[in-house]
């Protein structure tokens, strides 16, 4: 792995890859729902049958519906959003309650459970 190693106030250490000034600068995504580390392209989670970038939680939830996924109500868990194909499936979908935190790792967590239907893209294609 080669960069930059970051130690944060607390401690946390981040590796930042092909480093600029802005992104030892820059703390948050440029763009809610785009999964950046700083200095990294912005990422978007693409809807393939419509070609159409999902943009907030109401555009996937109404997406995953149509794929037989449903919204799993689970009251000790508040901070996430959930779905899943069935009662008996072992499928699960979890995903942060503000879309502004939604990342990378949310956006592949539904690419590999729906491989024909949702693709990761670069922000800027």
């Amino acid at each position: 792995m080669s960069g930059v190693w970051i130690f944060d106030n607390n401690g946390v250490a981040r590796l930042i890859t092909n480093p600029t000034r802005e992104s030892f600068e820059q703390k948050e995504p440029p763009y809610p729902g785009t999964a950046t580390a700083p200095g990294a392209r912005p990422r978007v989670l693409v809807y393939l049958p419509a070609n159409h970038v999902i943009r907030s939680y109401s555009e996937l939830e109404h997406r995953l519906n149509e794929l037989g996924w449903s919204r799993y109500h689970n009251p000790t868990s508040p901070d996430f959003l959930q779905f899943h194909r069935s009662e008996h499936s072992p499928h699960l979908i979890s995903l942060p309650k503000n879309f502004a935190n939604f990342k990378i790792r949310h956006m592949y967590d539904i690419v590999v459970k729906n491989r024909s239907f949702f693709e990761v893209r670069d922000a800027t294609a």
